[in-house]
């Protein structure tokens, strides 16, 4: 709506002083035309808004003007209401700082929208740590958020995942992300984008010199290609396996990132796709009550195992399927199935022996 629009470059102007029309056209996904046409119309209505040619030209308001309109519609208002978990903020030290803020929010509001925000906010709660999560390891994001925010290279000392001795490197920080629970530094290091977890961070130290990160290049940008290169990573191993109806949740809830496509039951009604196959592949709550019917019932489906297709970076991978017991099999390929019995015997000759003395 055009009214949104004037409204948004009031406050991008009030926010940022002069902006280049051809900006405001990017943020705004309009034409310059459009943009300028939009400042006529904001100078009709007796805002001091004017343009400026040339090559550091824009548009710009004239100084000390200002305007009292929060310019929050009652959707965007219950948008900042909705308040993530206190984990993300309480890292960062900003607990009391995020309830100061909301609470200056809330009485710049216009009074029609506050009802709303303040039942959002009450009704609402968004939680981005997984179920069952377990005991983190302590995180001190201290020297990660200031040199973040201060520009400056770091030199930290850091563990890999599956390795005990520490590395030392000189990064250049973009930023921190929070994800499902987990926070990140993500950073060039020699030029290329690397991703860092906190946790593993075992010590970090300020350098002197400015941060050197790759121009007109931002966190966004480079957390996705960071993000990508994680999910898309090459799984050559494509291996088939069958497991016990009454599991099948568990495994796909735990299993997901490997999955290549969902379970196949074997059912006339769970063979396609849509919500009636979700749920019979165990993706409802119903599934859990409808196996616990009986012995009668899982003998009227005349199927009780679901096959599922899966896809690993390397062989030894597929060992992850042992935690599923004799509830799971896997079928193909050959190799796939050598691994888990040695593993299985190792397993065995584990506990068979006796077991060490405390």
């Amino acid at each position: 709506m055009k009214a949104d629009r004037l409204l948004s470059i009031l406050l991008l102007l009030q926010t940022r002083g002069r902006v280049p029309a051809g900006e405001l056209a990017e943020r705004l996904e309009v034409s310059t035309r459009t943009v300028y046409r939009d400042i006529e119309s904001l100078s009709a209505s007796g805002v001091p808004v004017y343009a400026e040619r040339g090559r550091h030209g824009g548009i710009a308001l004239l100084p000390g003007f200002r305007t009292d309109v929060t310019g929050l519609t009652t959707d965007e208002a219950r948008a900042l209401f909705i308040l993530a978990a206190q984990g993300a903020h309480s890292a960062l030290g900003l607990d009391e700082a995020l309830g100061s803020a909301l609470r200056k929010v809330m009485a710049a509001l216009p009074a029609p929208h506050r009802p709303a925000a303040e039942l959002a906010g009450s009704r609402i709660l968004v939680d981005p740590d997984r179920w069952m999560g377990g005991p983190r390891p302590a995180v001190d994001l201290d020297i990660l958020h200031t040199a973040v925010f201060t520009d400056l290279r770091l030199r930290i000392r850091y563990r890999h995942s599956g390795e005990t001795r520490l590395r030392t490197y000189t990064v250049d920080p973009y930023g921190l992300v929070a994800k499902a629970g987990t926070w990140y530094l993500v950073a060039d290091r020699r030029g290329r984008p690397q991703l860092f977890r906190a946790d593993r961070v075992a010590s970090a130290t300020l350098t002197d010199a400015p941060v050197r990160r790759r121009a007109g290049v931002a966190l966004a940008q480079v957390w996705q290609q960071l993000r990508r290169e994680v999910e898309d990573r090459p799984a050559d191993v494509r291996v088939t396996a069958r497991i016990r109806r009454d599991r099948l949740d568990l495994a796909v809830r735990i299993l997901g990132g490997a999955l290549t496509g969902p379970p196949r039951t074997g059912d006339d009604e769970g063979a396609g796709d849509g919500e009636d196959a979700g749920n019979e592949a165990g993706a409802g709550d119903d599934v859990g009550t409808r196996d616990e019917a009986g012995p009668e019932d899982s003998k009227s489906t005349g199927n009780d195992w679901a096959t599922l297709d899966l896809a690993y970076p390397v062989l030894p991978a597929v060992r992850q399927l042992l935690q599923f017991g004799d509830s799971l099999e896997v079928l193909d390929p050959p190799e796939a199935r050598q691994v888990m019995a040695e593993a299985a015997a190792a397993l065995t000759a584990v506990y068979t022996a006796p077991a060490p003395s405390a």
